[in-house]
């Protein structure tokens, strides 16, 4: 079994149904299928795709994302969603580790093919727009495979902030997705009527396995909301085609409780993830909407779902739940020991779900999984009932929007700019966003820095969420007995932004 089967397999049973929901267009599961076909055959032969094979897919939300994504399994080649908010010299670099020789992109992000193609210059792009409609055999995929991939073979590479400033990626085999989507489809006991509404970017893991795969491999559909630009016209869609499942950020959630709701609200149930809920957040909006609220957690390198609170049963405010069913999870300390309740350690995850390591970095994936436990950096315990809580986090890291930000590829840009004599980056509080980048620059002896500058210098170099959102400046920074910078004494969790 693998990805591409297992999806031709839901079309067989259902061609006709309606898989996906864009604005006022429908898809039905046949034409997916069928444009994925497309897409593999000319990725096979106009594009020279061979099994096992990298090939990007930097692609905004658009129909287009789900038969590009199916097209290259088709084909036998692996898939690396690429972040679309990502600079050309971010996109670069993954490109270049990952060998990536063809980019299926968008004539709005194909517009940086030149930059692109500046530092790969065997790069090819296939752009969504010439993709053809034609009528192939929906009864059975095929593939340009000439053994068909297995469930240990690879599918998917996720590429996650790393704390060396480059970002990782994160080898996701077909078994480790289709285990991750079954445990989700038992724990939400997702069925065929459930439409689940996708606002998040596909790019990213949480959304690509519980936004796209497990509604379309369980046999439901997919509500691609097209209104992002238009906040408020975000429920308006979404009640419109009768959303029932809503996966979505804290942020949103916050949002919703302050909302008028045009219309019946439709969802049987509402999913936290991606950044941690805040308490008064899911009392509000369970005492609004009358719907459960679920928080849990999860990883890139886990495929991506670890624990949830559970449907039925015990829900408890500011718990990332129970082990999702199939996986377990458990608290050690540095020295790989188990720790009891209420025990203070690293959250660590073991289970089909796991990654297979890190792309070309066996020494980065050596240090990530020990003894067949993922470590996730999270710091947290289990309490008596054995649900978990985090309660830091070891790595060095940011939550923007949900999205992992790491300091350190932050600071390393703008140790770049003339003047920078050191540089720490921290992240401040954003009642709306959650939290933001915020830089503490030492200048060089004699030198002034001008704050727009290098916020201006920042932003051609990185992502916009990644950019710093205030620059302040000291004589020097604080640090402690052994010359450590005390990022602490930076953060001040009662100011915001």
């Amino acid at each position: 079994m693998n990805l591409a089967v297992a999806f031709a397999d839901s079309v067989k049973k259902r061609p006709e149904k309606t898989a996906m929901f864009w604005g006022e267009s429908e898809f039905t599961y046949g034409a997916l299928l069928a444009q994925a076909q497309v897409v593999a055959q000319r990725l096979a032969a106009e594009f020279n795709v061979k099994p096992g094979d990298r090939v990007g897919l930097w692609l905004k939300n658009r129909p287009e994302f789900v038969p590009a994504f199916f097209g290259i399994l088709n084909a036998g080649a692996v898939v690396v969603p690429i972040n679309n908010f990502l600079k050309p010299d971010e996109v670069s670099y993954i490109l270049q580790d990952a060998g990536i020789d063809v980019l299926i992109t968008d004539a709005d992000l194909g517009a940086h093919f030149p930059a692109l193609a500046a530092a790969r210059p065997a790069l090819k792009v296939l752009k969504v727009e010439e993709f053809e409609q034609q009528t192939f055999n929906i009864q059975r995929p095929t593939s340009n495979a000439q053994r068909p991939p297995t469930e240990a073979d690879l599918a998917v590479i996720i590429y996650t902030s790393g704390t060396t400033g480059r970002p990782k990626g994160a080898m996701l085999s077909h078994g480790n997705l289709l285990h991750n989507v079954e445990s989700c489809r038992i724990l939400l006991e997702t069925v065929e009527l459930d439409r689940f509404a996708v606002l998040l970017p596909l790019f990213h893991s949480y959304m690509m396995t519980v936004g796209m795969l497990l509604p379309l491999l369980v046999g439901g559909s997919m509500v691609l909301v097209k209104s992002l630009n238009q906040p408020h016209n975000i429920l308006k869609e979404i009640c419109q085609r009768q959303a029932t499942i809503l996966p979505a950020i804290p942020q949103f959630y916050r949002t919703l409780t302050h909302a008028p709701i045009p219309g019946a609200f439709p969802f049987r149930l509402c999913i936290s993830g991606a950044a941690p809920l805040p308490v008064q957040v899911l009392k509000d909006f369970e005492a609004k909407f009358k719907v459960p609220l679920i928080e849990g957690y999860g990883l890139s390198e886990a495929s991506p779902v670890v624990t949830k609170n559970p449907l039925r049963g015990v829900r408890k405010p500011g718990s990332i739940g129970l082990p999702i069913p199939h996986v377990e999870v458990s608290v050690q300390d540095d020295g790989g020991r188990m720790l009891g309740a209420n025990e203070n350690g690293e959250i660590c995850v073991r289970g089909s779900n796991v990654m297979l390591g890190y792309w070309n970095q066996p020494e980065a994936t050596a240090q990530a999984i020990r003894s067949g436990w993922l470590l996730t950096g999270d710091i947290g315990y289990r309490d008596n009932d054995g649900y978990y809580f985090i309660t830091d986090r070891k790595k060095d890291m940011l939550l923007v929007n949900g999205i992992n930000v790491y300091p350190r590829e932050i600071e390393e840009v703008l140790y770049q700019f003339p003047g920078v004599k050191e540089v720490a980056v921290v992240g401040w509080l954003d009642a709306r966003r959650g939290e933001m980048p915020v830089a503490f620059v030492v200048p060089s002896e004699g030198v002034t820095l001008d704050e727009r500058a290098l916020i201006q210098f920042a932003r051609l170099r990185l992502a916009d969420y990644k950019v710093p959102k205030r620059v302040n400046f000291m004589p020097a920074l604080p640090r402690n007995a052994t010359g450590k910078i005390l990022k602490t004494a930076l953060r001040n969790p009662a100011t915001e932004l």
